[in-house]
């Protein structure tokens, strides 16, 4: 049976349909941003300045990560809740808020572009934040809000980092949304099976002494610098030397089951004008997803011997950087109940005819058919956190506790969490047809099509906050669970420490926006042409 709304639930209810208007322009907004990991100067500097506007009091740079922050506002003696934003867009995914498949204008289809999205991730969790201030102050509710910017997502970057440095102690719940669409977490809350470990790493190349690879030899002499001289192996033959081998031995790093994967990118590779010198420097990133620390530890110490291994066949030395250690997730059921109980008291997001609209021009663009009814019917329904835990569970082995990766996951070993997924505008398949990654991302960003997503988000996150401010049993049940699980709370038995041991890895060359005497355009490649940079058709771009 459902709670009947409180007088201040009702407040906070009213206030974002008030706001809703702005909640979709402030959408649109970092929707167009398109910043990516680490670099999101605009769209965290935009947070910044509206979160001070709103009262708030910020800690810009938080936790040694420019492009992260930590956002208090207090109405006296209470419990702190905790919300957050995530705002960081994918390299490679540039798509205007359009039915037809194009970038954002003035640029390429290779910066970076809202994919999950983030930009009505954050913006729903805002939304839901002032909307919970607006009815604390209305009906004198005691207690503290807490908004943290959480950069680097897409590497699970700023909240294992944001967890060691203690910016989620203190806290009586944090509230965690995520747009999805994938069943059966749909219009759910996450109940036993969370997300796992994940683990990040640069492996770095360095020939700072080509000249010792001819001496190894016996050749005393120093390397000759011609042409068709023989030349020492550099940077770039010990990255790709690691990368074959590690390829080859992937197989073999950890058992077939478990849903992992190993991933890696590219960052650097030798010097682009160099004439024939051997490369001095390259990195290759990796990413591991892993249901459990171990899992993450084995693969780890494969790759570091591939990495030993690569440089000493080249001549070169190494070096490993950790980007991210994040915890698999912690459950909280009363955390989970709140949620859902939430989530079904605004109902699931609706898409009304101007939507379905926009959605079949989207359809026959990508190559489809339009359909009736275009979105997957299941984004109108809700579905019980146990229904879909039984269904997940259905492809995980018994032994397997946590499954795919999101760093929200190390929020849960500081206060209870609660993870709830709202559906993201998804299009229907006929006849088996798949459609490209633009629409996905064009649907995150069109106002008609993304709103009822924010707009549902933004109410289920006020809601679960304003009962765990005004619930004194809720939270305490919520807390009792957590205390219970950990084996005594934070430093439990049962507790998993920080696993962060390294500093902010802002100062890698990440892919970014630069501005140039040319305008402002993405780091590589240009959104413009070699040929057309030389007949000097580059413009100046706002």
């Amino acid at each position: 049976m459902e709670k009947p709304l409180t007088s201040a639930q009702a407040t906070a209810l009213a206030c974002l349909d008030d706001i809703q208007p702005l909640l979709s322009a402030w959408t649109r907004i970092i929707f167009d941003f398109g910043e990516t990991a680490w670099r999101e100067y605009q769209s965290a500097a935009w947070y910044v300045e509206r979160l001070k506007y709103e009262g708030f009091s910020v800690e810009e740079g938080s936790g040694g990560m420019p492009t992260a922050f930590c956002a208090h506002w207090t109405n006296g003696a209470g419990p702190t809740i905790g919300m957050y934003a995530e705002y960081d867009a994918v390299p490679g995914n540039c798509q205007d808020a359009t039915t037809v498949k194009r970038p954002r204008p003035g640029l390429g289809g290779e910066a970076g572009g809202h994919t999950d999205p983030h930009s009505g991730l954050g913006i729903a969790s805002l939304g839901g934040l002032l909307a919970v201030k607006a009815a604390m102050q209305r009906h004198d509710i005691s207690g503290t809000l807490r908004f943290t910017g959480e950069p680097a997502e897409k590497v699970r970057g700023s909240k294992p980092i944001h967890a060691a440095r203690g910016y989620y102690d203190g806290l009586a719940g944090m509230i965690s949304f995520h747009p999805f669409y994938m069943l059966p977490l749909c219009n759910t809350a996450r109940w036993d099976t969370h997300c796992g470990a994940a683990y990040a790493m640069i492996y770095r190349f360095i020939c700072d002494e080509p000249e010792q690879w001819s001496r190894a030899t016996g050749d005393s002499a120093p390397i000759p610098q011609a042409h068709s001289a023989v030349r020492a192996p550099g940077a770039n033959d010990a990255l790709f030397t690691m990368y074959m081998a590690s390829k080859s031995l992937r197989d073999s790093m950890l058992p077939h089951q478990g849903g992992w994967s190993i991933s890696e990118a590219i960052l650097t590779a030798g010097q682009a004008t160099a004439d024939n010198l051997p490369a001095g420097l390259a990195e290759i990133q990796y990413m591991i997803r892993v249901p459990t620390l171990a899992m993450a530890e084995q693969v780890t110490a494969v790759l570091d011997r591939n990495a030993e291994a690569a440089a000493k066949m080249s001549g070169c030395r190494h070096e490993r950087h950790f980007v991210s250690k994040s915890r698999p997730g912690l459950a909280n059921h009363a955390m989970a109940t709140i949620a859902y109980e939430a989530l079904s008291a605004v109902g699931p997001p609706h898409w009304d005819e101007t939507a379905k609209t926009i959605a079949r021009e989207i359809q026959i663009n990508a190559g489809g058919v339009a359909s009736e009814e275009p979105f997957i019917e299941e984004l109108e329904r809700l579905i019980a956190p146990e229904e879909a835990e039984a269904i997940l569970r259905r492809d995980l082995a018994p032994s397997q506790v946590n499954s795919t990766s999101d760093d929200y996951t190390d929020m849960s070993w500081h206060t209870p969490t609660a993870r709830f997924y709202v559906a993201r505008p998804a299009l229907r398949s006929e006849n088996g047809h798949a459609y490209p990654a633009w629409a996905m991302n064009a649907l995150g960003g069109i106002p008609e099509t993304i709103d009822p997503m924010v707009s549902c988000a933004a109410k289920t996150v006020a809601l679960a906050a304003l009962r765990l401010l005004e619930d004194d049993a809720g939270r305490e049940a919520a807390m009792d669970e957590f205390v219970s699980r950990t084996g005594g709370g934070v430093g439990g038995s049962n507790w998993i420490a920080p696993l962060c041991d390294y500093e902010p890895p802002i100062g890698f060359r990440w892919p970014e926006y630069v501005t140039t005497p040319r305008g402002r355009d993405w780091w590589i490649p240009s959104n413009q042409s070699p040929q057309a940079a030389s007949r000097g058709e580059i413009h100046d771009r706002p």
